[in-house]
């Protein structure tokens, strides 16, 4: 189920998409020129920028499942991204069949895909929203006629907040989100840090906002500000392969990642 609100005159390809360009850092098939213009000037600026990725594409996958794992059956993933598997439904899913997942993406492609590659089980249920988080409200309605508000949720904002420049108060959106939702829901989030390259980060902002996307990389202690007045869960907040790596995953300290999982008290 989708909210089709939108025309394929909504999707500009001549400019970059940062979903897009992440399809590409992730080698996905659905991006631009433009997008793999601007993704190339970020790896000439960020060379590990495929690897920042995968690593947070593994994060969403291991936080999911550790979410599914504690009793939780419905999830509000914003900043979807472009479907590639697998996607959160299918690792919540997979956990039990009948879990729900509304889905939230403000890239028009990103909702041409969504009816094709979103599908869920048949006992589950999966919904698409074409929406912005900087306008949070909007998707708790949606969310409302999708998933049930008396029992907890998975908020999943990975990689997203970084695209929400302060001016905008990425803080009072978290807090939106967070507030309709009772104790026991979980909030999972990841967000790039200046910390290890500082200089370089200017210049990949330029390349974003070219697109109309401007990015906002951030401290460990802002990161953790996102989880203030929740109960953080060990390891707490971190850098991207030090949360509950898998066994033959490689412990990095080269990926300028900032990861952690909280709960609602």
């Amino acid at each position: 189920m989708t909210d089709a609100g939108f025309s394929a005159d909504d999707i500009d390809t001549s400019k970059p998409h940062s979903a897009r360009m992440y399809d590409w850092f992730l080698d996905g098939k659905d991006h631009y020129a433009a997008d793999v213009e601007a993704a190339q000037k970020i790896v000439k600026l960020f060379p590990n920028v495929k690897d920042t990725a995968g690593t947070n594409r593994e994060f969403m996958h291991r936080a999911a499942r550790y979410v599914g794992d504690r009793g939780i059956r419905q999830f509000l993933d914003i900043g979807t991204g472009i479907p590639t598997e697998p996607n959160l439904h299918q690792i919540v899913q997979g956990i039990d069949p009948s879990a729900r997942v509304v889905y939230a993406d403000n890239d028009p492609i990103v909702l041409r895909h969504a009816e094709a590659l979103l599908e869920g089980t048949e006992q589950g249920h999966t919904a698409y929203v074409h929406a912005d988080v900087r306008e949070p409200d909007s998707i708790l309605a949606f969310a409302r006629e999708h998933l049930d508000f008396r029992q907890p949720i998975g908020l999943s904002l990975v990689a997203l907040l970084q695209f929400i420049t302060d001016d905008l108060d990425p803080y009072k959106i978290v807090r939106t989100l967070l507030e309709p939702m009772v104790t026991g829901s979980y909030l999972m989030l990841s967000h790039v840090t200046w910390e290890f390259d500082p200089e370089i980060w200017d210049r990949v902002d330029a390349i974003y906002r070219a697109g109309g996307t401007p990015v906002k990389a951030r401290s460990r202690e802002e990161v953790a500000r996102f989880f203030e007045g929740l109960e953080i869960c060990e390891p707490g907040v971190v850098l991207s392969t030090h949360w509950h790596s898998d066994r033959e995953m490689k412990i990095r300290d080269d990926q300028p990642l900032y990861v952690g999982v909280a709960r609602k008290l």
